[in-house]
């Protein structure tokens, strides 16, 4: 009995032990253990991990959790998939006439830009149309997002990064103003008169730096038409300056971009934009493709692009659920299909918006490590590919430029206030690859989580042992149910038990024999933990749960995908 009780010890002290180098690095990092979570295995299927430090604590996840996003995006759509756009004639074509509107219908193609507007007025051209009667119909009802044009995360509500998402995305929501100093010139980048620049720079004969190096911007997005507003003083000196800002709606500067390199194609449009579902009588007259979606995940994860991110859990969640596409159907669609592909770990994950931009969106290291591996196996080296490259490309060129790390690592970044976060792949000296999840979310400052992962990362480049291979305490024979061993087990369960707060179970299932193995890996499927205890048959109890409000919670689900009997287990019943 004392062996079984001592190997039980040792598996779990082995199973969180860390590295004597990595505990080193913790150390010397000046952040508490208890703000970091540490997971990193060998990739794929293997069952060797190298470090395990919190790995099941709910931490917020910051950007690193698009990858979650963009590996759904890939199961559900393929990497060759490219996002439509269609235009359509409403009305009757003659001798290059079209006597009626010429629609547009977007279905959310993020990347749709100055470059595809010049494609497609050449495809209208080439169509017969020389001439419009009546106007250009947008339809943008295939997501249902409302009309802000910022998210309002922070204190920079303009800025790309807070762009809210639209079925009829173009420039990424971006406005471009060019400012010329040399030359006391300010335009606009592309025509759109869905808004207006007051210019009142000063130019001054000074150095460009400081405050003479850059204009002052201020959007009044309050009125109908907004207005951007350059003020300050600007050095005659200072080179070309592009002012990118979230100003107006996407579908407006769509119309006025359209409209505009139809004229320069010679076909003139009398009417003006209205909002309107494709009408029943229209014909469609092509379809305009995005690039593949390789690249657009791409960019989502190595320039950490929230609007692409956004997209994509709304197109998924059309895609799945269908038309008009909302944020709610988009966090379903992403965790059915992880979980469909087995990519879908335990523990609680709340994706909100799919970018990471979020003060609510939770998971933990071991749900990230699942999904990594699973792509690792799945995809190897072109799905890698998608994530930033250590010193070469993405939020991890500059990082890891001449050093060690240097093309070793495939990493996507998080970074919030008071979150640093890393997650992706190594590859050590030796050949072997790693998947790496370190989440630190800490008041300790940013530049330590970095320097931290930093470290722990090149640490692992020269890595060559082995990893432990994860071990489970064994289950107890029938002829050891009554030994010492099992009553002082359960003594220990009881002292547990009265210490500890009360919990709270859902029943989904009493029966005579034990539960299939089936019925166990389907619950397993939905992210569910939980027990089988024998007592009079055999019970299925769903949990532990804190509180009554979280079990009445999940209960409701359960009771819709699993079993319409399951109840509530109130503690001590």
């Amino acid at each position: 009995m004392k062996r079984i009780l001592w190997f039980m010890l040792l598996a779990t002290y082995v199973l969180y032990a860390l590295p004597a180098g990595i505990e080193s690095i913790i150390q010397h990092s000046g952040i508490p253990k208890s703000d970091l979570s540490i997971y990193m295995k060998e990739a794929g299927k293997s069952d060797r991990v190298v470090a395990s430090l919190n790995a099941s604590v709910t931490r917020k996840p910051a950007s690193v959790i698009k990858v979650l996003t963009t590996y759904a995006a890939v199961l559900e759509l393929g990497f060759d998939y490219r996002w439509p756009t269609q235009i359509y004639t409403a009305g009757r074509l003659k001798n290059g006439v079209l006597h009626g509107d010429l629609v547009v219908k977007g279905f959310g193609d993020p990347t749709l830009d100055w470059d595809d507007i010049e494609e497609i007025a050449s495809k209208i051209k080439s169509r017969g149309i020389r001439k419009v009667t009546g106007s250009i119909v947008i339809d943008r009802s295939y997501f249902k997002v409302g009309t802000q044009n910022s998210s309002r995360f922070d204190q920079h509500p303009h800025s790309p990064y807070n762009a809210m998402p639209d079925a009829m995305m173009f420039n990424e929501r971006v406005s471009t103003i060019c400012v010329t100093p040399n030359k006391n010139s300010v335009t606009k980048k592309y025509p759109d008169g869905s808004y207006v620049i007051h210019n009142q720079l000063q130019r001054v004969n000074k150095p460009c730096r400081g405050r003479y190096s850059w204009p002052q911007v201020k959007v009044d997005d309050s009125k109908a038409v907004p207005e951007v507003w350059l003020k300050g003083k600007i050095s005659k000196r200072c080179g070309n300056r592009n002012i990118c800002k979230v100003v107006t709606k996407p579908y407006k500067s769509f119309y006025y971009a359209l409209k505009d390199a139809l004229e320069k194609e010679g076909v003139a449009v009398h009417g003006s934009m209205r909002l309107r579902k494709v009408p029943k009588n229209a014909k469609i007259l092509f379809t305009h493709y995005s690039e593949l979606l390789e690249k657009i995940i791409s960019k989502t994860a190595k320039k950490s692009n929230n609007l692409y991110a956004r997209h994509l859990l709304l197109f998924l969640g059309a895609k799945r659920y269908g038309a008009p596409a909302t944020v709610e159907k988009g966090r379903r669609a992403v965790m059915e299909i992880l979980r469909e592909h087995h990519a879908l770990g335990n523990g609680t994950l709340k994706i909100d918006n799919g970018s990471g931009l979020s003060r609510t969106a939770k998971l933990n290291a071991k749900i990230l490590a699942t999904m990594l591996d699973n792509a690792y196996e799945r995809y190897g080296m072109r799905w890698m590919k998608t994530l930033s490259i250590a010193g070469v490309d993405g939020t991890i060129k500059r990082r890891f430029q001449g050093t060690k790390v240097r093309k070793r690592a495939w990493m996507k970044t998080g970074t919030l206030k008071r979150v640093k976060n890393i997650a992706g792949y190594v590859k050590s000296r030796k050949g072997k690859y790693y998947t790496v999840v370190i989440i630190v979310n800490t008041k300790k400052g940013r530049w330590r989580a970095a320097k931290l992962e930093n470290d722990i990362i090149k640490w692992l480049v020269d890595y060559k042992g082995v990893g432990t291979k994860r071990v489970l305490a064994p289950k107890p024979s029938k002829k050891n149910i009554d030994t010492g061993l099992n009553r002082a087990n359960k003594q220990m369960q009881k002292r547990s038990a009265s210490s500890t707060n009360e919990k709270y179970y859902i029943q989904a299932v009493s029966l005579r024999h034990p539960p299939s193995d089936a019925y166990l890996e389907r619950l397993r499927s939905f992210g569910l933990n939980f027990k089988v205890k024998e007592k009079e048959g055999y019970k299925v109890l769903i949990g532990p749960y804190q509180n009554e409000t979280e079990a009445r919670n999940v209960l409701r689900r359960v009771k819709k995908r699993i079993s319409q009997n399951a109840f509530l287990v109130m503690p001590n019943s």
